[in-house]
């Protein structure tokens, strides 16, 4: 059996052995599975290592890389939700950035007929100041929706830090989404991204209470039902989500929205739903657990429940610590679990952002992918995690 020196807490070390053999390949008849949610994965970029730049200040894609692995989701049967945080957009990623990988992945996406995209329309390349207006922050919005829609793409409208600084009340984002949303050419997924992820958008919907900001985000989807796919609530809590997800159906006749899970802790309890509804899933934790999200997904397409949630379960621990606080730095665990399958070369992330965790949290990582039998290859793994751990100092 596979097994390899971890450390521990209080700068011990323990010799951990794998325990647990990875889910069995999808069967490989070129059909992506089927699915009865709407399930999107938050895809991250694929750093370039070998570029001669300043990683903290620049950015470096490798794009071949960072487009097979959107191939690799599809190939899984998700949709793929580009340009989002998970590519550490606003962390890394710029606008200018963020429009190369659009019209790559677009391109990707029209060599496939039927495979599912949205990108992530936001108001990044407009600094929050006391300066920038609520006028300011429309033109932001509608000319990252304009040249998404010029390239054919849908919009995952993402929420702005420039408009959570501007705004004085809640009239302000009505005022805003008002004037979006009545534009944009196709149904959007609308973000509301939690303090959790980004302390920036504090307060977001004009109120610092979730209960508030919930009724002014409820009516705005409301007022403007024909032009809204569905919400992802990016909150960690089961228990908001599904109080809106209560919200949109019961006034289902008007608002016919959907609830798009963004909820990294509870995802499996709320995809599989209740007497009442379910949440379909746009997630970043889709991104690291891939093969497991598709196999239990596909599980649930087929009225096997208890089946779904015995994939899924073991990956809750190991999602939970990959989003926990400060939960905006998940993404290094994603990269991570990501290098560890063999997906990518290297455990690189621009603006170096694979420093963002320390060497016990991605060791306890390992360990939880084991549980999870998340590690596609566990002596790959183990022949990857020990370079890392040379590196910090543990032979």
């Amino acid at each position: 059996m596979t097994s390899i020196v971890l450390p521990t807490t209080g700068g011990r070390r323990e010799t951990y052995v794998l325990k647990n053999a990875p889910l069995p390949a999808p069967a490989a008849n070129g059909k992506a599975p089927a699915f009865n949610r709407v399930a999107y994965a938050a895809a991250h970029v694929v750093a370039d290592p070998l570029a001669d730049n300043d990683p903290w200040l620049d950015t470096a894609v490798d794009w071949d890389k960072t487009i097979a692995f959107r191939h690799y989701l599809w190939d899984l049967g998700f949709g793929v939700a580009e340009a989002m945080d998970t590519a550490q957009r606003g962390m890394g990623l710029d606008w200018a950035g963020a429009q190369t990988l659009i019209r790559h992945a677009l391109a990707a996406a029209k060599e496939r007929p039927g495979a599912l995209i949205a990108c992530g329309a936001g108001t990044d390349h407009l600094a929050p100041s006391p300066d920038v207006t609520i006028d300011d922050v429309i033109r932001a919005y509608e000319e990252q929706i304009e040249t998404i829609e010029a390239m054919g793409g849908r919009i995952i409208l993402m929420a702005s830090r420039a408009l959570a600084k501007a705004a004085k009340s809640p009239d302000d984002y009505v005022r805003v989404y008002d004037r979006v949303l009545s534009q944009v050419k196709e149904p959007v997924i609308i973000h509301w991204l939690g303090e959790m992820f980004d302390p920036a958008l504090e307060g977001y919907w004009g109120a610092n209470d979730h209960d508030a900001a919930m009724t002014t985000c409820f009516d705005i989807m409301a007022a403007h039902a024909d032009k809204v796919d569905g919400i992802k609530m990016s909150l960690l809590s089961a228990e908001k989500e599904i109080r809106m997800r209560r919200l949109l159906a019961a006034g289902n006749s008007t608002t016919a929205v959907r609830m798009y899970t963004g909820d990294d802790f509870n995802y499996a309890e709320l995809i599989a739903g209740d007497s009442e509804g379910y949440s379909d899933a746009l997630l970043g934790i889709f991104d690291a657990i891939a093969p497991a999200a598709s196999a239990g997904l596909a599980r649930l397409a087929a009225g096997d429940e208890a089946g779904f949630h015995a994939i899924l379960a073991p990956t809750v621990p190991l999602s939970r610590h990959i989003f926990k606080a400060p939960t905006r730095f998940y993404k290094t665990g994603v990269v991570f679990l990501a290098y560890l399958n063999g997906l990518q070369d290297h455990f690189t992330m621009i603006g170096g952002q694979q420093s963002a965790r320390s060497v016990l949290h991605l060791a306890e990582l390992f360990r939880l992918a084991d549980a999870a039998r998340c590690l596609k290859d566990p002596d790959l793994a183990a022949q990857r995690m020990k370079k890392v751990l040379a590196v910090a100092g543990v032979e």
